[in-house]
């Protein structure tokens, strides 16, 4: 099985590129995002997703592993093949996709093409919970929003990764009460010396049960 492929973008076509890999020519799937992020001639390095099937072989390119890994997870959501999870890849980005999950955001989702608003909830429904690591490795963690005239540059008080954490789980549309309770199970199981991501990390695993 092919892995990874590093080349020269020999041709862009819709849907697919040709990478010139020592004068062999790789046609690869790809989502229009990333499509969009290539220029000919350039060299490229992608993760491939090889799928094999009795009438051809078929290798789809992704920029990063979490990409992937994010194609993968999509393909096993009911209705959800190769098509369209490379066009909900070419809609989001992962991060997007990860704020859109976390958020239960599935209009977001439906935006791409071939996806339609019961489809879309059902990937919603059921990523929420099996996705907790690629969220992590995927969302952008919102910054603690300052209050009680606090300025954004304002020197934090000692040991407030608790409170970060707490704020960016609300950030993220989880209730206070319920990002407060995950973050305290968090901390009773990682110790006060756990840094943000770490609570952060927990917490979300703890909300997903």
């Amino acid at each position: 099985m092919i892995g990874r492929l590093r080349g020269r973008v020999d041709a862009i076509g819709e849907g697919h590129l040709i990478v010139d890999v020592h004068g062999v020519g790789y046609e690869v799937q790809a989502s229009a995002r990333t499509l969009r992020s290539l220029t000919l001639g350039d060299e490229v390095t992608l993760s491939i997703e090889t799928q094999v099937r009795e009438d051809a072989i078929r290798l789809f390119g992704f920029t990063s592993e979490v990409e992937r890994a994010w194609f993968r997870l999509l393909q096993s959501v009911q209705g959800v093949g190769s098509k369209v999870a490379l066009g909900i890849l070419g809609t989001l980005s992962t991060q997007d996709l990860a704020n859109a999950i976390a958020l239960g955001n599935w209009a977001a989702i439906e935006q791409a093409p071939g996806v339609g608003k019961k489809l879309a909830q059902r990937v919603v429904a059921e990523l929420r919970e099996k996705a907790p690591q690629l969220s992590i490795s995927s969302v952008n963690v919102p910054p603690p929003r300052p209050g009680n005239g606090q300025s954004w540059a304002a020197t934090p008080p000692e040991n407030n990764a608790a409170a970060e954490a707490i704020s960016a789980l609300t950030n993220l549309g989880y209730q206070p009460q319920q990002a407060a309770a995950a973050i305290a199970s968090a901390m009773g199981e990682l110790g006060e010396t756990a840094d943000v991501a770490q609570l952060i990390k927990r917490g979300l695993k703890e909300l997903a049960k």
